[in-house]
């Protein structure tokens, strides 16, 4: 699969104008599935898996790749289906996500699709709690799944939730009932975690799915005649979500005199130095890797104690 990802300076021309790339793949002969060219690293023919033991039944071995052992997960067998059986035909996306590499199993890659996140759309209600999907779209007619990949590395490898001691003071947690905080993440899985790590400061909490409708909280809130930065002690906001991303709904937040004046977070699994670039371009005020607990809650302290003045 030599070649099949461009440079990272071709794809960032696509940042801010509420587009990606979607490389398609496929885990049977049937349903297509995408994934963001941006959490890809490489993509290679499956390498010999070292068995590791007492590992999830998921992680399918480890593998020796560029002088770094990384754990190779079978998304087929992650999502409930039957796992990959034909190993040597089959393929290894190299990705990072929360600043972490892994690499999925899956039985073949086709293309790489330039797509507008307008046609990327949340799961059809209905489809129930369990499905492992955030989005999905359609290419060439043919409905293309975007995986909850978070759901999957959450599950095989739980990320700690837990707030260490000392980070929340008596002093802050007193002032932070009366504050309210907006969040938008696609993911079930992250919108859970921001969640109880923000209602464990004891801030109020807005959760919504996408960009889209952040903004359409916003605009409903600035046409009542209120100011989202008296309203609100932040925004903190995914990258990746279908309708309308991170970086575009901080552009319009900005490009917006009644609501530009919002503190706006981009809290994402996109990792590396390009992001804090973004953040610059866009005009969000912070950047933060999810999931560290410690580091969310102390940047909402801060944002408490600043506009209390202390």
């Amino acid at each position: 699969m030599a070649g099949i990802l461009d440079s990272v300076n071709q794809r960032t021309q696509l940042v801010g104008q509420n587009r990606l790339e979607l490389l398609l793949f496929r885990l049977d002969n049937s349903q297509l599935y995408g994934i963001n060219v941006f959490k890809v690293k490489e993509v290679l023919q499956c390498p010999k898996l070292t068995i590791m033991p007492k590992s999830s039944p998921v992680v399918r071995g480890v593998a020796n790749i560029r002088g770094g052992t990384l754990p190779i997960l079978d998304l087929a067998m992650a999502t409930g289906r039957t796992g990959l059986d034909d190993l040597k035909n089959s393929f290894v996306i190299i990705t990072e996500y929360n600043s972490k590499i892994q690499g999925f199993l899956v039985r073949s890659v086709e293309r790489i699709v330039n797509m507008n996140w307008e046609e990327i759309h949340p799961p059809p209600k209905g489809t129930g709690r369990d499905h492992y999907l955030t989005a999905v779209t359609r290419v060439d007619k043919q409905l293309v799944e975007i995986i909850d990949v978070e759901k999957i590395l959450a599950e095989v490898a739980p990320t700690s939730e837990v707030i260490s001691e000392g980070v929340i003071d008596v002093e802050s947690q007193a002032k932070a009932v009366s504050k309210h905080v907006l969040i938008c993440d696609d993911s079930s899985v992250a919108r859970k975690q921001v969640v109880r790590c923000l209602e464990t400061v004891g801030v109020e909490v807005t959760a919504l799915n996408d960009g889209r409708e952040a903004y359409n909280f916003l605009l409903k809130m600035v046409e009542e005649g209120k100011a989202p930065e008296k309203e609100l002690l932040m925004l903190i906001s995914d990258i990746e979500m279908p309708e309308m991303d991170g970086y575009t709904l901080t552009a319009e937040i900005r490009g917006d005199p009644r609501m530009q004046k919002l503190h706006i977070i981009l809290h994402t699994s996109l990792s590396g130095v390009f992001n804090q670039a973004m953040v610059k371009k866009v005009g969000a005020d912070d950047f933060l890797a999810k999931f560290k607990p410690d580091e969310l809650a102390a940047r909402v302290i801060e944002r408490i104690r600043v506009t209390d003045g202390g």
